[in-house]
């Protein structure tokens, strides 16, 4: 039963971590996510970051 609790915890965790990445994305200014090629992108390259 802990296990599962872990695991429970584990995915808000990272589901926090993901808003909280998606959200730094999205606040960078626009010349600097053309800079960085991630553009209109910003949900995969959060959630490549956070889940792997």
């Amino acid at each position: 039963m802990t296990s599962l609790f872990s695991t429970f915890r584990t995915r808000i965790e990272k589901r926090a971590a993901y808003r909280r990445t998606l959200r730094e994305l999205r606040a960078a200014p626009l010349d600097v996510r053309l800079d960085l090629d991630i553009a209109g992108d910003e949900k995969a390259v959060a959630r490549s970051a956070i889940y792997g």
